[in-house]
């Protein structure tokens, strides 16, 4: 993506544009700028979650963290959506994780952990960094690209004395910003099978996110394109998806562990050690009613 963003430079400005393009891309990677988790949250109507009212998440939670080395565990938020989904956003050191009622009432305890565990992968690898350094990449060269156009347009009637223009600009600007966004897609769903192998390997328990993700599809169908594009289904081509295909991931995460492997997996590897494999019901909040 930065070799396209440093190609329209190039191809507008010149060298210097490339040099430009080189050192404020350098500028933000050394600056890392970062967005307070409160301003997203917001945006859901999220709430915080008092350990009062779900001490078995905010356990589930500090686990994961201490697994994951975290500096700090993620704070836990309440989304009253009906909505099967979870969510994290900040950076390892001030990090937030929102679950939704729908999350918490439809899925089974090992399956909320397994969810949990996968946002905390997320967390752990930057990956919200990374995705939000390829947005701005992608809005960059939307940018670049539309003002080459526009540039390329009011050039036109220059040519008509009879200048030869090549064509190749107008296509490589036409080009650009939907070459940038298929591998902004494809760094999504390679984050999410990363997240997915983190998430398994901090509980141990492979089967149990596989579950999870099994009973989101059925019960939400395609939820994570739904919140990234909202009102939208998402296209059915996988180059235009920004999840793996639920079936594709669930076959990795049973792949991580022998059938044979699988019923003497101890209590140690689970979380918590403690009933956590006997744990089936779903999730309840202790005061349901309750307003914060």
């Amino acid at each position: 993506m930065a070799m396209v963003v440093g190609g329209l430079a190039w191809l507008l400005v010149g060298v210097v544009g490339l040099l430009w393009a080189l050192v404020i891309g350098g500028i933000v990677l050394a600056m890392r700028p970062h967005v307070p988790p409160r301003w997203i949250l917001s945006m859901y109507g999220a709430r915080p979650l008092p350990r009062a009212v779900a001490p078995e998440l905010h356990r589930y939670v500090e686990a994961l963290a201490d697994r994951a080395r975290l500096p700090a565990a993620p704070r836990l938020y309440y989304v009253a959506s009906p909505m099967v989904n979870a969510f994290a956003v900040g950076r390892r050191d001030d990090a937030a994780l929102a679950v939704t009622d729908g999350l918490l009432r439809g899925l089974t305890g090992r399956e909320v952990v397994g969810v949990l565990a996968h946002e905390v992968g997320h967390i752990r690898a930057d990956d919200l960094w990374v995705m939000s350094l390829a947005d701005a990449v992608g809005r960059l060269t939307h940018a670049l690209a539309y003002l080459g156009l526009i540039l390329l347009v009011l050039t036109l009637p220059l040519t008509a004395g009879g200048t030869y223009s090549p064509l190749w600009p107008a296509v490589l600007l036409m080009a650009a910003p939907t070459v940038v966004t298929l591998l902004q897609l494809a760094l999504s769903r390679s984050r999410e099978y990363d997240a997915d192998l983190e998430g398994a390997a901090l509980t141990g328990d492979p089967e149990g996110l596989a579950s999870a993700l099994a009973r989101l599809e059925r019960l939400e169908g395609r939820i994570w394109e739904r919140v990234i594009v909202p009102r939208r289904r998402a296209p059915d081509p996988l180059l235009l998806r920004t999840h793996p295909p639920t079936a594709a991931r669930v076959r990795r995460l049973l792949q991580l562990v022998p059938r044979e492997e699988r019923r003497r997996l101890g209590d140690a590897r689970r979380l918590p050690p403690a009933g956590y494999p006997q744990v089936r019901s779903p999730v309840r909040l202790r005061s349901p009613g309750v307003r914060w």
